[in-house]
């Protein structure tokens, strides 16, 4: 019964970077804020000849798409007064592997959160003061990880530009090169330059490191409070 309890609390620590990590990817998919702003930011509006309320529409759409059951995406927007498929077929099948990607971040996700919060909650409920220590130490410790692999993500980009890591990421990520667009025709490169990309990355960071190290505190400070008390 010790070596599958040690088991169960080294998956535990390890599920909560994943954990962290996932939800901090799934929001920013999700989020109608980001798409906006980089919009925005970057002007999108003039390097694609869309009007604000045509991007509150594609960025509605690709959010819909990727939490839809549908293989292929089709927007169609108004452009120049004539309405128009947005994207060519090799955006339409490159947005489907991406889709793959997004959903296999909500299927670690989903399955993360159910395993951490089973095991918090038999430690919570069902067991004495020893082993809320115990999760305490454990929340610690996968907080401690997670916050450990932002520093060498954020060291990495500093050794290698960020330009440097996207492009490995899609060698990594991807098996085909339908990736490699064209910004000057292909709309998915116009709505998301790269400068989009580095802004997300680093609030991705943020979310994490936020959440790791608030994670990390409380359950620091409970731990060593706990730790005094009588069982």
């Amino acid at each position: 019964m010790r070596v599958l309890g040690n088991i169960a609390k080294w998956l535990f620590i390890f599920s909560l970077p994943a954990l962290l990590i996932s939800a901090a990817v799934n929001f920013e998919f999700n989020s109608l804020w980001l798409y906006r702003n980089g919009f925005e930011k970057y002007n999108v509006s003039g390097a694609t000849g869309l009007d604000k309320a045509e991007l509150e529409q594609v960025a509605s759409g690709l959010i819909g798409y990727f939490n839809s059951g549908d293989e292929y995406i089709s927007l169609t927007v108004v452009k120049d007064g004539e309405p128009s498929e947005l994207f060519n077929q090799r955006e339409v099948v490159h947005l489907k592997d991406v889709k793959a990607l997004v959903q296999m971040n909500h299927r670690l996700l989903v399955g993360t959160a159910v395993y951490v919060g089973a095991y918090a909650g038999i430690s919570l409920l069902w067991r004495g003061k020893q082993y809320r220590r115990r999760l305490a130490w454990s929340v610690f410790i996968g907080s401690s990880i997670t916050l450990g692999i932002i520093v060498a993500l954020g060291a990495g980009s500093m050794l290698l530009d960020f330009d440097e890591l996207f492009t490995r990421f899609h060698f990594v990520a991807f098996t085909n090169d339908l990736w490699m667009l064209d910004p000057a025709t292909d709309y998915l490169i116009m709505l998301f330059p790269e400068g989009f990309w580095y802004d997300s990355a680093v609030l991705l960071g943020q979310i994490t490191a936020a959440t790791a190290g608030t994670l990390c505190v409380i359950s620091r400070l409970y731990w060593k409070r706990a730790k005094k008390q009588p069982d």
